[in-house]
């Protein structure tokens, strides 16, 4: 076969490869926004695809075989150091991702939150409910002298004062069935 055709071939390759090495390139200018272990890959993506634009380049300007040759291994041989490179500092940058978010999952406080949490949504129901029943208690006392608006004033209290209750049993409940499915761990502190 021609060098000539070897290297419309090797163009060809080339330009359709931008479908690679243009994000890569992206990759690259992009510098510290991406880790290392991404920028080393898409350093071997570009080192891949330029030397096959160089053996284009090679095949039309050399006669001799070798040359494109021996750039074609070289290239290849950077790109399989750079994609190594990439994958162990891939592996390094996942352990430290996946220590990170043990760290974040880790939480001393977390029970005096939820335990915090707890005490207020039981200091806002028990307000709630006692002025629901203090204002249905008031407007009741007003008697039916003040006509049909009593009532009308009085079934907005009940049903707020209905409303925090059945919240409180589904909530009380939900909490109950949840420590039922996730029991604590035998060593974990009580607070």
């Amino acid at each position: 076969m021609a060098q000539p055709v070897l290297a419309l071939g090797a163009a060809l390759l080339t330009a359709a490869g931008s479908v690679w090495y243009v994000p890569a390139l992206t990759d690259l200018r992009a510098g510290a926004d991406r880790p290392h272990s991404r920028r080393d890959a898409a350093a071997a993506c570009v080192s891949v695809w330029s030397t096959t634009g160089v053996i284009a380049v090679l095949l039309l300007v050399t006669g001799a075989w070798w040359i494109p040759a021996l750039t074609a291994a070289a290239g290849t041989a950077l790109a399989l150091v750079l994609r190594t490179r990439a994958a162990v500092r891939r592996r390094r940058e996942e352990r430290e991702a996946a220590r990170h978010w043990e760290q974040l999952r880790w939480r001393p406080a977390a029970a005096d939150r939820s335990r915090n949490g707890r005490t207020a949504f039981a200091v806002l129901l028990t307000t709630g409910l006692a002025a629901a029943a203090g204002t249905a208690a008031l407007l009741l006392t007003g008697g039916p002298g003040d006509g049909p608006y009593w009532l009308t004033a009085a079934v907005p209290a009940a049903l707020v004062g209905l409303f925090l209750l059945v919240a409180a049993t589904v909530t009380h409940t939900h909490t109950y069935a949840r420590a039922i499915r996730h029991p604590r761990p035998r060593g974990a502190r009580h607070h």
